[in-house]
């Protein structure tokens, strides 16, 4: 699933690819919210159903910030 640029998540608009493998692909992005540039990864469906999986790979900070643990 590759997102082009100007696509957004939510608040996040993506500017570029960064990278892909296993667990997804990583995009650069700009929170628009924040008017910063941040790291967006998206995960493949298989792993998106995995409650334990997503839990491992991502949690929000009390900036609403999405980081990885």
């Amino acid at each position: 699933m590759a997102l082009p640029p100007g696509n957004r998540l939510g608040p996040e608009e993506i500017v570029a690819p960064l990278g892909a493998g296993g667990m997804g692909e990583v995009y650069r992005a700009k929170d628009t919210r924040l008017g910063r540039e941040v790291a967006v990864k998206v995960l493949p469906q298989h792993l998106t159903s995995n409650p334990e999986i997503r839990a491992g790979v991502m949690h929000r900070d009390d900036e609403r910030d999405w980081r990885r643990d």
